[in-house]
């Protein structure tokens, strides 16, 4: 009878896999569909240490399935064994925020920013921050395009040393010589922004959003586009006093660029533009 239970206790896995290698797709995403059920037949430790490590092994299949795989991932928290083991599902969600297919990339990036607020500050530095630096360092772009979306739901309860490192990471993001690493760095400045405290908002990412709202590549001008919109973000986070002496300069800038798209960007975020920079640089800038 033991070994009858013991049968039947590999019956789900044994499903999976063989779903899993099934040369029809639609069987392969409803496999996925359904790991749910199968992570609780299995109990939290065969998850840990069975299914968890099986689908990190196996991404390397349609991006239908990968995305399908890539959102599951982002609510497993339960079926590990919670908070406390949540980082077990860092290395799968790790390999899917590297593939080609963007729309997998920004889901993995999704569920990781989800899993990353169930991290508690050690697990952050101990599991989370090294992720950020491995996917920072990435030989593709498209690892590099992934990191630019995780620091800021980690930056703020980290430490004085980590947060330091994170900033010179995001900063050689920024500077990268790839234009979609730029782009996506200047995607997520604003957010970042928020995160940071103002001091350094003042010493180092101000200096990036004037880089990038310079960037000079002329088959592109998405970098700058969207460095617009970070302004937005930036200028609210400080005092008026800042804002005219680290903001307006570059603002000017953009409203002048050669760009139609990014002087449309500006008139587009006007109203925001005015709120964000207060009364009186409006009147004296904008009007």
């Amino acid at each position: 009878m033991a070994g009858e239970a013991g049968d039947d206790s590999l019956y789900p896995i044994a499903v999976l896999i063989d779903e899993l290698r099934n040369e029809d797709v639609q069987l392969r995403l409803n496999s996925i569909k359904k790991l749910s059920t199968i992570a609780l037949a299995l109990g939290v430790e065969r998850t840990r240490s069975e299914l968890i490590p099986f689908l990190t092994d196996t991404i390397y299949d349609e991006d239908e399935v990968l995305l399908a795989l890539a959102e599951q991932l982002g609510t497993f928290t339960p079926l590990v064994g919670g908070k406390e083991h949540v980082h077990c599902l860092l290395p799968p969600l790790e390999s899917l925020a590297t593939v080609e297919e963007t729309i997998v990339r920004d889901k993995a990036v999704e569920s990781l920013r989800t899993i990353a607020e169930q991290h508690s500050r050690e697990d952050l530095e101990a599991h989370f921050v090294p992720l950020v630096k491995r996917l920072s360092g990435g030989d593709w772009f498209t690892s590099r395009t992934s990191a630019c979306g995780l620091f800021a739901c980690c930056y703020p309860r980290v430490s004085a040393p980590v947060k330091a490192e994170l900033r010179v990471l995001f900063r050689n993001l920024c500077q990268d010589d790839t234009p979609m690493v730029r782009r996506a760095a200047s995607g997520k400045l604003g957010e970042f922004a928020k995160a940071v405290e103002v001091e350094y908002l003042k010493s180092d990412l101000v200096p990036m959003f004037v880089n990038l709202a310079q960037d000079e590549q002329v088959s592109n001008d998405s970098v700058r586009l969207l460095a617009v919109e970070a302004c937005v973000s930036i200028a609210s986070l400080l005092q008026t006093e800042d804002v005219e002496q680290l903001v307006m300069p570059t603002l000017r800038q953009c409203a002048e660029d050669k760009s139609w798209r990014v002087r449309y960007m500006v008139a587009d975020k006007f109203t925001e533009l005015q709120a964000a920079v207060g009364k009186e640089i409006t009147k004296t800038d904008l009007v």
